[in-house]
């Protein structure tokens, strides 16, 4: 055989490795999230059942005052009911 065929050979042979490592990937991945983005089944996760910062919810800013009073207008107009302040 002359060089060319041997070129072709190896060209062929490194091909052939280089897709049995790309297919060996793909399919780890596929696994990999299929096993990470199972459903949650309740009882099953760890949760420490604390919020980080507790505090925050213990008086609401004025910000979130005048967002829910609106919210609650907008619900009463839709509703058909007269909000008075």
């Amino acid at each position: 055989m002359d060089t060319e065929t041997y070129g072709i050979i190896g060209m062929l042979g490194i091909t052939t490795i280089l897709l049995w490592y790309i297919m060996r990937l793909r399919s780890n991945n596929i696994a990999e999230s299929i096993e990470n983005n199972q459903p949650h089944i309740a009882g099953n996760d760890e949760l420490d059942g604390t919020a980080k910062n507790p505090e925050q919810f213990d008086e609401p800013d004025e910000q979130t005052l005048e967002m829910l009073g609106d919210l609650l207008e907008e619900a009463a107009e839709s509703q058909g009911l007269v909000y008075e302040e």
